[in-house]
């Protein structure tokens, strides 16, 4: 076994290596930390044939801790105030490198909130980083943000970073930690969510509609389908909020039939002249809102809702499905694309009788993953966060869709609804 002597280093003096690295995960440089600092880094890389011997952590010229081998995790008491710490990692071949990281000791506890700025404007995906210190002895606990009261997300530990869906307009938002001993302490973070994109409006006015309907228990494509029948009609003055609604119909004899009413948007058979021939357009777009008015009849019939954007681009969809399940739990579902099998999303959904305004935030992530960001219903938002994969699509198919399906309750009663103000943000 090799030994290593630390006996001429300083802080000051560093003998390098050119090519090693030092990788320092926690804490970050310039983060404010507790009185008892947590360090965890690797020796990431190095020429020296034999290896990374051990790594040290110096606190304002003084090492405090040395450990063998290329990886580094030790927690590390500090005093309060402003610290020159240093994470050094020494080779088998006497080279040697490191990495400075500048804390701070908070004097009590606190939320440090680094990203957004209090009161700046932000996306509606906006990004959440901060870091959070305790007097208690055991430590932070767990963080979390709420939104308008509304608690959003949790995250074990003393660090939070996360993009969280926010509505338009101006939002409430907290950032809170709760330590082992009880002891809870929040910092307050007002925002501005703007929106930016392009707008198509009026959808629900559009002359490009087209449906089919499905039928239990297998619920595959009709049109027309035994003991189900729907209509719709445009240029409805009342009950109008604009003097242009549009109404939705079904009915029939066979229990819990579907109708689902679409519009190609844009790619091919774009209604709104849109084809994207060259297919440049859709490729590049990642975030959509879905905004109208709904007006319900008799939500004692009102089974189940749905509002979808669908996404269709080299073989992949993207199938955005959101459905209100009114009586059959009183919740909203999101879609699972790649099992097709509906996912609660954990927020309740209460329709009432007249009007009701919806706004949902759909994100496609890295690698085409399906981001489900929030859902705003007669005025309260739910944050959803929820992420799935995209499928495969057998169909060389190419566009956009937005659209409305309603879902019949065990007697197929009928029903009518209204759409208004229908518009897709995209960009």
């Amino acid at each position: 076994m090799k030994t290593i002597f630390y006996a001429f280093l300083t802080l000051s003096i560093f003998a390098t290596s050119a090519w090693a690295t030092v990788t320092v995960s926690s804490p970050s440089n310039g983060e404010t930390v507790s009185t008892t600092a947590t360090y965890v880094a690797s020796g990431a890389t190095t020429t020296c044939s034999e290896g990374v011997a051990s790594m040290g952590v110096y606190v304002d010229n003084d090492l405090v801790k040395v450990v063998d081998g290329y990886q580094l995790n030790v927690t590390i008491p500090l005093t309060v105030g402003n610290h020159k710490t240093v994470v050094q990692e020494w080779d088998y071949c006497g080279g040697s490198t490191y990495t400075p990281i500048a804390v701070t000791v908070a004097t009590q506890s606190g939320v440090y909130v680094t990203s957004p700025v209090p009161n700046s404007t932000v996306n509606l995906l906006a990004n959440y980083v901060a870091t959070a210190t305790s007097t208690c002895s055991k430590g932070v606990g767990s963080m979390g943000i709420y939104v308008n009261n509304i608690l959003a997300y949790v995250v074990q530990g003393a660090k939070l970073n996360t993009s969280l869906g926010l509505s338009p307009g101006t939002q409430h938002t907290v950032v809170e930690e709760w330590d082992k001993c009880g002891g809870a302490t929040f910092s307050t973070v007002n925002v501005t969510v703007a929106t930016t994109g392009t707008k198509f409006l009026n959808l629900q006015a559009n002359q490009g509609w087209n449906s089919w309907g499905q039928l239990p228990p297998v619920y595959v494509d009709c049109s027309p389908c035994s003991g189900l029948t729907w209509s719709m009609a445009h240029k409805v003055a009342s009950p109008s909020l604009s003097g242009n609604a549009t109404q939705f119909n079904t009915s029939g004899t066979t229990p819990y039939g579907v109708v689902l009413w679409y519009n190609p948007v844009m790619g091919q058979y774009s209604t709104q002249g849109l084809p994207d021939d060259n297919h440049t357009l859709i490729p590049s777009l990642h975030n959509f809102t879905y905004d109208t008015d709904l007006y319900v009849t008799n939500a004692s019939v009102t089974q189940v809702l749905e509002f979808d954007v669908s996404m269709y681009m080299d073989g992949i969809g993207m199938f955005f499905g959101t459905q209100c399940n009114h009586l059959g739990g009183g919740e909203w579902d999101v879609l699972d694309n790649v099992t097709q099998q509906w996912a609660s999303a954990g927020v309740p959904c209460t329709l009432v009788n007249g009007w009701n305004h919806l706004t949902l935030q759909f994100q496609r992530g890295s690698g085409n993953t399906l981001l489900y960001q929030s859902i705003t219903l007669n005025g309260v938002t739910y944050n959803i966060n929820k992420a799935y994969a995209p499928f495969e699509v057998p169909t060389s198919w190419y566009g956009i869709t937005v659209n409305y399906q309603m879902d019949a309750n065990y007697k197929q009663s009928a029903n009518t609804t209204y759409l208004d103000n229908l518009s897709l943000t995209y960009w």
